[in-house]
């Protein structure tokens, strides 16, 4: 049964995806903010059908925590499912992706319109000199900056390398860190064509201050602070 409603999900998924990017591609025009309020109405749409077709229902925990200012959200990375549900859950986000997602048919030119940080992984010191220019223009204009610093998805229950730069950024732009955990990878696995029903938790912790402090300190609160969560889920 889950295998059929994968396959209709990803059918729907498709057949919405292309005409809406078709769509919003004109809007290119508009101020970044108010066309991504408009281009995240793919991802409501998308996680609507995740919750009608495969049963997958999300909670969260901790909204009181986020600052009123941009900041840099800091997250596990389990799926796909976090990239399009963190569009609700948070305030405007830009993220840091990989520079040769934008070149993917139609998906990619709609990542284009959300005004993300796009990197080349294998520019070494360079890619953090772009997450820090890119990143401080996004928090300048009121976006936040979504990063995950394990740099790829991991399996529920597995840890990454904390990789420092998006804890970089949040200290050289002065603003707090938001250190997210969630368990989205048992109803939505990495690269698993086929998901499962079930309820996903997203927890938010406190913001970390990174006022006159390295940002490797501030790396090392922000990954105790997700894996002690993680342990809760």
């Amino acid at each position: 049964m889950s295998f059929l409603r994968s396959v209709l999900f990803f059918v729907l998924k498709a057949v919405f995806t292309v005409p809406f990017v078709l769509c919003v591609l004109p809007l290119f025009f508009l101020p970044p903010l108010p066309r991504y309020r408009v281009i995240a109405l793919w991802g409501r749409v998308v996680i609507w059908l995740a919750r009608v077709i495969l049963g997958i229902r999300f909670r969260v925990e901790g909204l009181e925590h986020l600052p009123h200012e941009p900041s840099v959200v800091l997250s596990k990375h389990q799926s796909a499912w976090e990239t399009i549900a963190f569009q609700q859950i948070f305030p405007p986000l830009s993220f840091v992706l990989k520079k040769s997602l934008l070149h993917i048919p139609f998906f990619g030119w709609g990542l284009a319109l959300f005004s993300p940080i796009a990197i080349d992984r294998a520019a070494g010191r360079e890619a953090m000199k772009q997450v820090e220019t890119q990143g401080k223009e996004r928090l300048r204009v009121g976006f936040w900056v979504l990063v995950f610093p394990e740099g790829t998805r991991v399996a529920p229950g597995e840890k990454g390398n904390y990789q420092v730069g998006g804890a970089w950024l949040a200290s050289k732009a002065g603003v707090p860190v938001v250190p997210v955990a969630h368990n989205a990878g048992r109803c939505w696995p990495k690269n698993a064509f086929v998901k499962r029903p079930g309820e996903i938790t997203v927890l938010i912790g406190p913001p970390i201050p990174t006022a006159g402090r390295k940002a490797t300190q501030v790396l090392a609160e922000t990954e105790a602070w997700i894996e002690s969560a993680m342990l809760r889920l």
